[in-house]
């Protein structure tokens, strides 16, 4: 079984884009659409991302087509499908690719054990801004990710880190933006990438999770009373 970098390589081969392509890319998650474009001889062209979904923004898209866009790799982040209707609409009006990317294939059981943790989490958790879904689609939870508003990356690292010492397994899920890393380093300011790198934060949401694990992460949470005012 292939790698998912193998796997999107095959895509863009037999689709056939081509040395010297262009091919929009997210900046935010893994950087293994970045490597696949690279891999097949096209360029990634890093876009921004949608600040409530994480996947990548169709306006930000539109914006960044030229002449040489072969392609657009939509990545289903976290779960949460790309807008694919909008993204297979703008391919179709500039004759322009768009490849969906990340969705899995998962047990059916595992999935609705997860939404229903992540359900939970939702209506308990206070002080930091929970997963939103956009309208019309399904939210898988592959990881419950949550932002820590405040000073950015300071008060989100200090958050995580009194997490874990009360036995919360938490981690930052992308902890560098793939435009800025050394392989693939652009001048760009994406600014609702650079955002979610700074303040997001990834809860655990298990399907194997009890009751009892569940309200371990919230009390944790909870207690430290988020950098968010209630809306009381």
């Amino acid at each position: 079984m292939g790698t998912p970098t193998d796997e999107l390589l095959h895509e863009l081969t037999r689709t056939g884009v081509r040395p010297g392509d262009e091919v929009i890319v997210p900046s935010y998650g893994t950087p293994e659409a970045a490597e696949a474009v690279l891999l097949v001889g096209a360029r990634p062209v890093f876009v921004d991302i949608d600040a409530r979904t994480y996947c990548i923004d169709p306006a930000a898209v539109a914006e960044a087509l030229t002449p040489r866009t072969a392609a657009v790799v939509a990545i289903h982040t976290f779960g949460h499908p790309a807008d694919m209707a909008a993204l297979t609409e703008l391919g179709r009006r500039h004759g322009v690719l768009v490849i969906g990317h990340g969705a899995g294939c998962e047990p059916a059981g595992e999935i609705l054990r997860r939404q229903a943790n992540a359900a939970y989490l939702d209506g308990k958790l206070r002080g930091v801004l929970t997963p939103a879904v956009a309208p019309g689609v399904e939210h898988t939870y592959q990881q419950y990710v949550v932002r820590v508003p405040g000073n950015g990356r300071p008060d989100r690292d200090a958050f995580a880190r009194t997490l874990r010492s009360r036995g919360v397994v938490c981690h930052v899920p992308v902890q560098t933006p793939a435009h800025r890393t050394a392989r693939f380093r652009r001048d760009l300011w994406l600014v609702e990438t650079e955002r979610a790198a700074d303040e997001c934060l990834a809860l655990p949401v298990d399907p194997t999770m009890s009751r009892r694990e569940l309200q371990r992460v919230v009390s944790a949470c909870n207690a430290l009373g988020g950098l968010l005012q209630s809306a009381a």
